[in-house]
């Protein structure tokens, strides 16, 4: 087989983006790789549940992180919808997630309201809030609304902790083991099998939308907002919506981040916390969700690395090693995001992107722009 027709062939297998007809064009995986990955991905995460089901393969701890990965990614899309489709900047997402957790809180050690229903409640709560915060966003953008968003965050917090007599302050709310259709969500494999369901179809949702009509108006609106209003897209009701949709993917990641953690505290969606769901749509690469996915891994991924390095390094040389290595952790890893800021502006997905497209044109040399 020569050079050309292996390059032909990974070509009519896995790139050819041809469509003849509008079925094809609607198709989320429009090529043969992209359906391809996707089903080697479920069959490795169906082996993996099947092996811990078995007694092998990944343990509690490892579910644990991998809940975690996947209640970043549900708050991180909704955030790029609304940073990366919409271009509206926000550092209050945080604010949002913490209104879910203590919205399905409240549902279920209240009113005695299932687990299932309280988050869909929460994410509901959260989209009513994020669409009376994004209300200034049609006279008010860039710096100024980030300044906005920022003042609901701390408004939140200082409400969370002052209104004692419902949400019990900093001691924050303890929750009953969830359930879902009468299944014990109590271990972290079975949180995990419920989270990764949900997580696709979250993101599923979240992808018909970019491709659909309000997707299209959202990027219109990114890219020149007068331009968008002259073609009749009403800014007013898209930005609203576009902050509604992402408060909402907010709302239901902290309502699952409490029920994984069984209790919801302030503490647990500070300002940080939105800085660092906003680090992994950076990182991850806006406007793209694809991106996202490989910025939530990466963010969520590296302190959990450095913090197992450290401790094999106290354990080999000297435990006192921490109390030295541990700010370093934290440099290192604010060191690697700005790194990637600066040096991939385009963030994973466009290394993504180039590794693609080096394969795709081979034997071809790939020249980047």
């Amino acid at each position: 087989m020569t050079l050309k027709s292996v390059s032909e062939t990974y070509n009519d297998l896995f790139s050819s983006n041809a469509v003849f007809g509008y079925r094809q064009d609607e198709r989320i995986f429009r090529t043969r790789f992209k359906r391809f990955c996707f089903a080697a991905f479920m069959v490795l995460a169906g082996l993996m549940v099947a092996g811990s089901l078995a007694g092998i393969g990944a343990n509690e701890y490892h579910y644990f992180i991998m809940n975690l990965i996947l209640i970043n990614l549900i708050a991180a899309v909704g955030l790029n919808l609304l940073v990366g489709f919409t271009g509206l900047l926000s550092l209050g997402h945080a604010a949002f997630m913490c209104a879910g957790a203590y919205t399905s809180a409240l549902l279920i050690t209240r009113f005695g309201i299932p687990f299932a229903v309280s988050v869909a409640a929460a994410g509901l709560s959260a989209a009513a809030l994020g669409i009376i915060v994004g209300t200034p966003s049609l006279r008010i953008k860039g710096f100024y609304l980030m300044v906005a968003t920022l003042a609901f965050q701390f408004v939140i917090d200082y409400v969370i902790i002052h209104w004692e007599g419902v949400t019990k302050g900093t001691r924050g709310l303890e929750l009953p083991t969830p359930f879902f259709l009468g299944i014990s969500l109590e271990k972290n494999l079975s949180y995990f099998i419920f989270l990764f369901c949900l997580t696709l179809l979250l993101i599923w949702g979240a992808k018909n939308i970019t491709r659909s009509k309000i997707g299209r108006a959202f990027i219109a609106i990114r890219d020149n907002d007068v331009s968008a209003e002259i073609i009749g897209i009403s800014i007013f009701r898209y930005k609203l919506l576009s902050f509604g949709l992402a408060s909402f993917y907010a709302g239901v990641a902290g309502a699952l981040f409490a029920g994984l953690l069984r209790t919801a505290i302030p503490g647990d969606y500070s300002f940080l916390h939105s800085i660092i769901i906003l680090a992994m749509v950076l990182v991850g690469g806006l406007g793209r969700l694809v991106g996202t996915v490989f910025g939530v891994i990466f963010i969520t991924l590296v302190p959990v690395l450095l913090d197992q390095s450290v401790s094999f390094l106290a354990q080999v040389y000297d435990p006192n090693i921490t109390i030295i290595l541990g700010p370093v952790k934290d440099l290192v890893f604010g060191g690697l995001i700005i790194l990637f800021i600066i040096f991939e502006p385009e963030g994973l997905v466009g290394v993504w992107i180039r590794i693609r497209d080096y394969f795709r044109i081979w034997p071809l040399p790939y020249v980047s722009e």
